[in-house]
């Protein structure tokens, strides 16, 4: 959960600011067309209604959240748009008081939206009424952003990246690095590295290089760095996943944990106010009962690895009650005793439960479903992968999720990036096992407790 406190009257001081960054993506801008019915959203400065009404949402939620903060009643607003939206890219949303005025309680705040570059393209005036009396709010994390946010106080960590052999697979290891994720470490065959940084202008100077003769040698030699403790993290390159988890699962590398590997993948959804887990969506094609219990077990370490203290799992079947020829409802009711006798720690788990009743406390109570996991689940563990895998793909790339995704169980977290992937996907699944290897550092027993019996 996150805390809001607000700024009174008396408290705020000329001057004082509030900023955001937030990535603007074509789908933000597409569900605002349609929604408006202004088609001509991508046109120059000036030229656009929608423009100006992305920016001014963006400030007023600044407003509510940043300066002065709940409480605060908007009176006026007023924008100007200097230049194109930067779709795709990190822009800077910031607050500055420009004036008080103590006869009426109102607050002037100048707003500027800037882009990558340090370009302004949007200011803004807004005369806010601010609140006379303290207030907080406790809201649930939706946004990924806060990820890489908590990251800033982590120093880099050190990442072998198994096998860059193309494009896709050496930019994801320079922009996690770039934002001062890792410090990757690149095994491959060195002449091809440095060919294909070259052709894609990647800079890899700072680039420490592990020379190799081919993906299965990467991946031996990256497994064997982890277990010696010379890298904390495992980056999939260009080479097959099959050949990279291999290596990985070898009895020789001493990655293992006696517990299964799984895939846990978080996300938020722009139509949906909390984030969430989903496992397992890419590796386990049908896990058995004991198989979901490792998932479920892997599943909460991670969540409380991104900072949900106590996850609520739903296990999901396409229905709520228990059918005895539907082994989803029979894995759901199983679980959820198992947790009750101690057998998952760490988090609360109930099941089966359909979607609806997983994420919308409406659906749960029209359907009198009684549970404390009903319309606030955490974590989504689905019966197989084809189900996870659709559900995935369809908020990754229909509703413009954001995703971070990790593979988890082994000794070390393991980045499984696609050429699929957003360079932002890349960044918060990076960003996710910075987190991940912190919080196993400083609590062991907590992320991956010993399997029980």
């Amino acid at each position: 959960m996150q805390t809001i406190v607000n700024k009174t009257f008396e408290e705020i001081a000329l001057g004082d600011t509030a900023s955001i960054e937030r990535t603007l993506q074509a789908g933000d801008v597409q569900a605002w067309a349609n929604t408006f019915g202004d088609m001509d959203m991508l046109a120059g400065p000036g030229e656009s209604q929608g423009a100006a009404g992305i920016v001014t949402a963006i400030l007023t939620a600044l407003v509510g959240s940043g300066l002065p903060g709940p409480g605060t009643s908007i009176r006026t607003t007023s924008v100007q748009i200097k230049g194109a939206l930067p779709i795709g890219a990190v822009m800077t949303a910031r607050l500055v008081v420009r004036e008080k005025r103590p006869d009426q309680g109102i607050v002037v705040l100048d707003g500027q939206c800037v882009d990558p570059a340090g370009q302004v393209f949007a200011t803004a005036i807004l005369e806010v009424l601010a609140p006379t009396k303290r207030q907080q709010h406790q809201m649930a994390e939706h946004r990924l952003d806060g990820l890489l946010d908590r990251c800033k106080n982590l120093k880099p960590m050190v990442t072998a990246v198994v096998h860059p052999c193309n494009d896709d697979a050496l930019a994801g290891a320079v922009e996690a690095a770039e934002a001062g994720l890792i410090i990757p470490v690149l095994f491959g065959p060195e002449a091809e590295i440095r060919r294909n940084a070259d052709a894609a202008h990647l800079d890899i100077t700072r680039c420490r290089i592990v020379a190799t003769d081919g993906a299965e040698d990467s991946a031996q030699k990256a497994a064997s760095a982890a277990r010696a403790g010379e890298v904390a993290a495992l980056m999939k390159g260009s080479l097959h996943t099959d050949v990279f988890l291999h290596a990985i699962m070898q009895k020789d590398s001493k990655l293992r944990t006696g517990r299964l590997i799984s895939h846990c993948v978080m996300m938020s959804v722009p139509t949906y106010a909390r984030r969430f887990v989903i496992s397992d969506v890419a590796l386990n094609i049908a896990p058995d009962t004991d198989q979901k219990r490792d998932i479920c077990q892997n599943a909460i370490g991670f969540a409380r690895a991104l900072g949900i203290d106590l996850p609520k799992v739903a296990v999901l079947a396409a229905v709520e009650m228990v059918q005895t020829k539907m082994q989803a409802t029979l894995d759901g009711a199983i679980l959820a005793k198992m947790a009750e006798r101690g057998q998952i720690v760490g988090g609360i788990v109930d099941g089966p439960l359909d979607l609806d009743a997983a994420v919308d406390a409406e659906a749960a109570r029209i359907k009198h479903i009684s549970s404390p996991i009903a319309g606030v689940a955490d974590i989504l563990i689905v019966p197989n992968i084809e189900a996870g895998n659709m559900v995935y793909k369809n908020l990754a790339f229909m509703a413009d999720a954001q995703v971070a995704g990790l593979v988890v169980g082994a000794r070390v977290p393991v980045i499984l990036t696609s050429r699929a992937d957003t360079a932002a996907a890349r960044r918060f699944s990076a960003a996710a096992a910075v987190l991940y290897a912190d919080a196993l550092a400083r609590d062991p027993a907590g992320i991956l407790p010993e399997p029980t019996e």
